[in-house]
């Protein structure tokens, strides 16, 4: 057994069903199932509190007309997931660790200084979300839903100390959760399916507020601490020797992003759907998730209202998790060393905590920090592009053509939407776009 298996809390069970898996005829479905997790646990980052303010915003004002948008952004995430796990098999090296070694060192301190922030706008959001659905399903005031988000949060935490596998299925369950309370939602709105399905397939923009919506949508879905993380929960897990088994491994990997990103996607389509049913007609002005939440109670009742709230409890709390996981991992890969959890946890409450003590809007908060993720948005994008083209570094897994000109088109995508967001948030006109 290797020592970043014990690391992991891996068993010699486990580890020989592993390298039984890597065999050339040891390919089951039992076999994938030993290297789920990974693209689990990084999906959580799609279907954080931040998705949940966007997504009500669309379907409330713009109806089912820009599912299409979520179509297009889950592909593009499926790509830099892929190529972030990609990263960690064939290196068994995370993103930071690779951009220290290989990149100069005012540029390594410049992308950790901007990654750090994005951690903590990252954790603003997740942490807020989990607070202000507990705050509003037990009557708390604010301050209390965050101490409660903490605690979980600190409290699940700590099974990694056991390994992944307990950290992944508490992930895992918390997912479901979100995913059940949307089929929940789904069957008590009244939902439109053939204009749903229309709005998911073909592209549409309703007017200049449309496309900034669709804008704010795009920019905030591929989060800059799951590109690093992913990276991180692949790098040890299954230490492969030859490139035979690198392959084997990468095939699993793509499968398991397509599986957990697309069932991200749906719970994303999910959220536009039942906004758009429930306050599209008559109710066109919701924006907010409190204002969705006293919404709903008149409109289905109590327990529509109580189903909403627990899923984006789920979602905070779960994000809020793999967040600081991946705050962890940034700070070790680029300045190579790591504080306790429990600090980590308490310096990332520090932009909520402000934000409550100001006695500001906690979802315009949430809503103004996936600017600044936007902001730092491109830094781990081309970061990674960089070092999955070089053959020096990936041998006979560099990207292909095919791969390097996706991945450069959704990389220039990303970042034009995301100065565009930025531009229309600072109240810069953008031509073509109307007014901001």
């Amino acid at each position: 057994m290797t020592t970043a298996q014990l690391q992991l809390g891996m068993t010699e069970r486990a580890t020989q069903a592993i390298g039984a898996a890597l065999a050339p005829r040891g390919t089951s479905l039992r076999s994938a199932l030993l290297f789920a997790g990974p693209a689990v646990v990084a999906s959580i980052a799609y279907m954080d509190p931040g998705n949940f303010a966007a997504n009500i915003q669309a379907g409330s004002q713009y109806g089912y007309s820009l599912l299409w948008v979520v179509a297009v952004a889950n592909v593009i995430a499926m790509l830099f997931q892929a190529l972030s796990a990609k990263l960690g098999i064939v290196t068994g090296r995370n993103l930071a660790e690779m951009s220290r070694e290989h990149f100069s060192r005012p540029v390594v301190y410049a992308m950790w200084a901007v990654s750090e922030i994005a951690a903590m706008a990252t954790d603003l959001a997740e942490f807020l979300g989990g607070a202000i659905g507990l705050s509003l399903l037990f009557h708390l005031p604010l301050w209390a839903g965050m101490i409660v988000t903490g605690i979980v949060t600190y409290g699940i935490l700590a099974a990694e100390k056991r390994g992944f596998r307990p950290m992944e299925l508490i992930i895992g369950g918390l997912i479901a959760a979100v995913a059940l309370s949307y089929v929940i939602e789904l069957s008590i709105v009244d939902v439109d399916w053939q204009q749903a399905v229309h709005g998911a397939t073909v592209p549409q923009l309703p007017g200049a507020g449309a496309l900034s919506v669709a804008v704010a949508m795009l920019g905030a879905t591929v989060m800059p601490h799951a590109i690093y993380l992913h990276s991180g929960l692949t790098q040890n897990r299954a230490p492969a020797r030859n490139n035979a088994s690198r392959l084997k491994l990468l095939r699993f990997s793509n499968w398991e992003v397509v599986i957990a990103l697309s069932v991200a996607g749906l719970v994303n389509m999910a959220m536009i759907v039942m906004a758009s049913g429930a306050f599209h007609d008559g109710h066109a002005d919701v924006a907010q998730i409190e204002t969705a939440y006293h919404s709903l109670v008149p409109l289905f009742g109590a327990g529509a209202a109580a189903v909403f709230l627990i899923a984006l409890i789920a979602s905070g709390v779960s994000s809020s998790v793999v967040g600081t996981m991946a705050g962890q991992m940034i700070m070790q890969g680029f300045v190579g060393f790591r504080i306790p959890v429990g600090l980590r946890r308490l310096v990332t409450m520090v932009p909520a905590i402000i934000v409550v003590a100001l006695g500001a809007n906690a979802t315009e908060a949430l809503v103004y920090s996936q600017i600044v993720l936007s902001l730092a948005l491109p830094v781990p994008m081309i970061a990674l592009l960089v070092l999955t083209n070089r053959r020096d570094i990936m041998g006979p897994f560099a990207n292909t053509g095919t791969v390097r000109l996706a991945a450069v088109g959704a990389t220039a995508l990303i970042v034009v939407l995301n100065v565009v967001l930025v531009l229309q948030t600072l109240g810069v006109a953008v031509p073509g776009l109307g007014a901001p």
